[in-house]
């Protein structure tokens, strides 16, 4: 039974790589990226992850201030739903912890899973996933160019210039609403 469950972690894994490598290859994905912008001062209110447009806005004193292009995880249709299957979580979150030190270039984490997420997969037997995070690239890439196609585990990833933006204003707290 274990080394069964083992065989099939295995294999997922090599599924879910082989679909991220799948989808490096695939067209770049949302707006543009902001050039020339005066830089962000104080603190946002919120963030908006819009999946489907592949935009992340930032808001300050209720106002949309900027507007990033993201990358998603590697199949990104639909809301997570377990460990490995590549989504990005949809709902309300929070800011809840700020890594400076992360593996990719700076990481504000989500407070994903919630309490519903937790109690489905209990039901279902299975792992929700954790650890969904807003970061730059890969460290691995330092200096390289930007990954703008859906590459990551389920995270929301941007180029390190917009990271650094973006960890400068934002605290913990903040409130992040990922729409479809």
């Amino acid at each position: 039974m274990k080394g069964t469950r083992s065989l099939f972690r295995l294999l997922l894994l090599i599924v879910a790589l082989g679909i991220g490598a799948l989808a490096l290859m695939q067209a770049p994905v949302g707006p543009p990226p902001v050039k020339d912008a005066p830089p962000l001062v104080g603190q946002i209110d919120r963030i908006l992850v819009e999946k489907a447009a592949r935009r992340l806005t930032v808001f300050q004193d209720g106002k949309a201030v900027r507007h990033y292009r993201i990358a998603l995880g590697f199949a990104p249709e639909g809301d997570k739903v377990r460990q490995g299957d590549g989504r990005t979580p949809e709902g309300t979150f929070r800011i809840n912890r700020r890594n400076g030190q992360s593996r990719f270039h700076l990481s504000l984490g989500l407070d994903y899973p919630q309490a519903d997420d937790v109690k489905r997969a209990r039901t279902g037997g299975y792992d929700p996933g954790g650890d969904i995070m807003i970061h730059g690239q890969p460290n691995s890439l330092a200096g390289k160019p930007t990954l703008r196609r859906d590459w990551t585990a389920g995270c929301i990833a941007l180029s390190d210039a917009e990271i650094e933006e973006l960890w400068r204003v934002t605290p913990v707290g903040t409130l992040v609403e990922i729409r479809r």
